[in-house]
C-alpha cells in the first residue's frame, strides 16, 4: 500500500511522459512540415542572393566605386588648384603689403632727414639771430658806454 501510495503521490514520471508524448503529438500533428518548408525557402532564398543578387551587388558597387573615386580625384584636384591659387594670391598680397611697409619707411627716414635739416637750418638761425642780438647789444652797450660820460 505504502509504495502505491508512494507511486500515486510522488511519482510523476508516468504522467510526465505522457504530457511529453502528448506535446510532441500534437506539435507534429499540428504544425507537420511548417517549419521543414520554412527553413527550405529561407536556404533557397540565401542560394539565391549568394549567386545572382551578391555578384550583381558586388558588380553595381564595384562600378559606383570606381565613378565616386575618379570623381574624389577630380575634386581633390580642384580643391588642390583653389589652394594652390589662395597661397599665390596671400604671398601677392604678402609682397604688397611688405612693399607698401618698405615705402612708408622710407618715407618716413625722408621725413625724419628733413625734419633734421629743417632743425639744423633752425638752430643755424637761431644762432645767427643770437650773433645779431649780441652784436646788437654789444653796439648797444658801445654807444651806451660813449654817453655815459656825461
Amino acid at each position: 500500500d505504502v509504495g502505491e501510495i508512494y507511486s500515486r503521490l510522488l511519482d510523476h514520471r508516468p504522467v510526465i511522459q505522457g504530457e511529453i508524448r502528448y506535446f510532441i503529438k500534437e506539435f507534429e500533428e499540428k504544425r507537420g512540415l511548417r517549419e521543414l518548408r520554412v527553413l527550405e525557402n529561407l536556404k533557397n532564398t540565401i542560394f539565391e542572393t549568394n549567386e545572382h543578387i551578391l555578384p550583381k551587388c558586388e558588380q553595381a558597387m564595384s562600378d559606383n566605386l570606381n565613378e565616386v573615386f575618379e570623381k574624389l580625384q577630380a575634386a581633390n584636384g580642384m580643391i588642390h588648384k583653389l589652394q594652390e591659387k589662395e597661397h599665390e594670391e596671400r604671398k601677392l598680397q604678402a609682397d604688397k603689403l611688405m612693399a607698401r611697409e618698405e615705402k612708408h619707411i622710407a618715407h618716413w627716414e625722408e621725413f625724419m632727414k628733413e625734419q633734421q635739416n629743417k632743425r639744423a637750418e633752425v638752430d643755424e638761425e637761431h644762432r645767427k639771430a643770437m650773433e645779431r642780438l649780441k652784436e646788437q647789444y654789444s653796439d648797444m652797450e658801445k654807444e651806451l658806454a660813449k654817453y655815459a660820460h656825461f
